[in-house]
């Protein structure tokens, strides 16, 4: 997946967190900022910080450090 789509909206499961508790979290993308996704999931909200976590969206992986910038800087800064 490219770093440079919007992310608000995709579904998203968070594959691996240095916080155990967050492994495993999939749900959809309510909000995004430069160090934070915020998914709903199970009718409740989780942040999940970006940096130490990888997640898988319907089109691939991403890795959290890769897209830790804000939304509308992420879009330019992320390489392909």
């Amino acid at each position: 997946m490219d770093g440079r789509v919007e992310l608000i909206g995709e579904h998203v499961e968070v594959s691996y967190h240095t916080d155990p508790s967050l492994c495993g979290i999939s749900g959809i993308v309510i909000d995004e900022t430069r160090e934070m996704l915020v998914i709903r999931s199970n009718g409740s909200k989780k942040n999940v910080s970006k940096r130490p976590a990888r997640f898988v969206f319907k089109d691939g992986e991403l890795i959290g450090k890769k897209i830790a910038y804000r939304p509308q800087d992420r879009i330019k800064k992320v390489k392909a």
